[in-house]
């Protein structure tokens, strides 16, 4: 297995196990519909172009859609499959799970230009979730069923409890097969999350509830998982638009499988005053953040942003391309492997590269600070050093960078030590494990005296969350005290310039800046 590959199974791996522990406590019921949907999308049949899959649309008279909703790829896809299928010249359906039934009138307001989008939103109970609200990606479908004068019928149901994913099918199919029932037989296209587009599910139930009346349906699963690896493995992912699953079941590829994780991911994840950033222009937001960056802090960046290289999820092959722009050994190439498998985002300086684990803005610009902290510094970021050292240079690192983020969203948080405080008593043994070391090491008087060396965690894992963890504290306070006048522009010069010959020297120096009352002049 090429290491790229193993790299990106390797991380869809650890992303679904963050995932599964963000929805943690699966019913049996859950697992067995996931497994159902695994099984019917993991066969490769035949590989098809998107002109056949196009010809197979408007050939059927129901057509399911999986939807991955965080991913704007998935509902761009939807409306592509909407525009071909417009052109069968019968009457368009579109079945849209982002709307409950009971908000049909709602919906109808809104189509007829009543309602405005906030309080359309408002209408159907949808939460706004910041930049990241998944809204801006379903709103091209409505705008075009608007356009076009398509009907459109809301199909989800709120539903709890070991049958509420059959209950939600049962309702959604009896509302489709009414649609589809029509004596014009019109054509249904139906935006539904992707697990219930599984033929066991959604599709079976329309079928009973149809009865007699005969439809031809078509399942359309988007970059289903176990299909994608398949043709990883091949070599043939990049080359392949579409496959046959089976009889009426086909899936399209416009994202792996890792990407539509981190959408998810970042979701979940998304910090006050965070916004995405379209991958394309991933690159060109990072070297406006650097420059933007280094004019506040006194760094030129220009000559050194020629030679920058940005990578994403996108980039299947990023670990091999790190490994030659840094000559990395293998032992070395390991570490970067497990770093990117952590699911955080990283600025290699020896091969020029920021690796971002995502698509957030706060996450770019921490890794562009840290690019402009390496145009100030140089070799002097990648000094060995022994563990005490290396701990509390690597809490400054994380403090410059979390600082220089914090210059371009104010809005950004970190924990707060009474967050670390309910950690220690309510979460998670690892949690506990660093909430202690955090609790702790921060409450220390002095943390250049040698003493402390024996205070500090052992394990690369804590050593990693708990430098992490101060070092964003250490950020948020320089941060405040820029904001308030107690860092100025020389001073904030001298951060990102700190050569930091000595770890606990330069942390004590720089968490004692960030309590210092303002000075005055006169």
């Amino acid at each position: 297995m090429q290491p790229s590959l193993a790299l990106q199974l390797a991380l869809f791996r650890h992303q679904q196990r963050q995932i599964d522990a963000l929805v943690s406590g699966a019913s049996s019921a859950f697992k067995s519909y996931e497994a159902r949907y695994r099984r019917a999308s993991t066969r490769v049949r035949a590989a098809l172009s998107m002109g056949q899959v196009y010809g197979r649309v408007r050939e059927a008279d129901v057509v399911y859609v999986g939807d991955y909703h965080t991913l704007r790829y998935a509902q761009r896809a939807f409306l592509d499959l909407v525009s071909h299928a417009g052109r069968s010249g019968r009457r368009l359906v579109l079945a849209l799970e982002f709307v409950e039934a009971r908000h049909q009138t709602v919906l109808e307001r809104y189509l007829a230009g009543r309602l405005s989008d906030r309080r359309f939103l408002e209408g159907i109970g949808h939460p706004y979730s910041g930049a990241f609200d998944i809204w801006p990606h379903f709103k091209p479908i409505f705008e075009l069923a608007r356009r076009e004068k398509l009907e459109v019928i809301a199909i989800d149901k709120r539903a709890s409890g070991p049958r509420s994913l059959a209950i939600r099918d049962e309702v959604a199919a009896k509302l489709i097969a009414k649609a589809a029932k029509a004596e014009d037989r019109p054509l249904v296209l139906a935006l539904v999350g992707q697990y219930h587009v599984a033929p066991a599910h959604l599709p079976a139930c329309v079928t009973r509830a149809l009865g007699t009346t005969r439809r031809r349906q078509l399942v359309v699963f988007q970059n289903p998982e176990g299909a994608w690896w398949r043709l990883a493995r091949a070599g043939k992912v990049d080359v392949t638009d579409a496959v046959e699953h089976g009889d009426d079941v086909v899936g399209v590829f416009n994202a792996s499988p890792v990407v539509c994780q981190r959408t998810f991911l970042d979701y979940c994840e998304a910090e006050a005053g965070d916004a995405p950033i379209e991958d394309g222009g991933m690159a060109a937001t990072v070297r406006a953040l650097a420059r933007a960056i280094g004019r506040l802090a006194g760094v030129p960046v220009t000559k050194a942003l020629a030679r920058l290289e940005v990578l994403t999820p996108l980039d299947l092959d990023g670990l091999e391309r790190i490994g030659r722009r840094g000559q990395f050994s293998r032992r070395e190439l390991e570490a970067l492997r497990r770093h990117a498998l952590s699911g955080q985002s990283a600025f290699v300086p020896r091969a020029r590269t920021i690796w971002l684990s995502g698509f957030s803005l706060n996450h770019a610009a921490e890794e562009a600070a840290h690019f402009v902290r390496h145009c100030a510094t140089g070799a002097a970021m990648e000094r060995d050093r022994p563990w005490g050292d290396a701990f509390w240079a690597r809490a400054v690192e994380e403090a410059i960078g979390f600082f220089g983020s914090k210059l371009v969203n104010p809005k950004r948080t970190c924990p707060t030590l009474d967050e670390w405080a309910s950690h220690f008593r309510h979460g998670s043994a690892p949690q506990k494990q660093t909430a202690a070391f955090v609790l702790a090491l921060t409450s220390l008087p002095d943390v250049t005296s040698a003493s402390v060396r024996r205070l500090l965690p052992t394990s690369s894992e804590q050593f990693n969350a708990v430098s992490h963890a101060i070092g964003y504290l250490l950020g948020e306070a320089l941060y405040q005290a820029h904001r308030a006048g107690r860092l100025d522009r020389a001073q904030l010069r001298a951060l990102f310039t700190d050569p930091i010959v000595s770890g606990p020297t330069s942390y004590a120096r720089w968490a004692a800046l960030s309590r210092e009352p303002l000075r005055r002049s006169g």
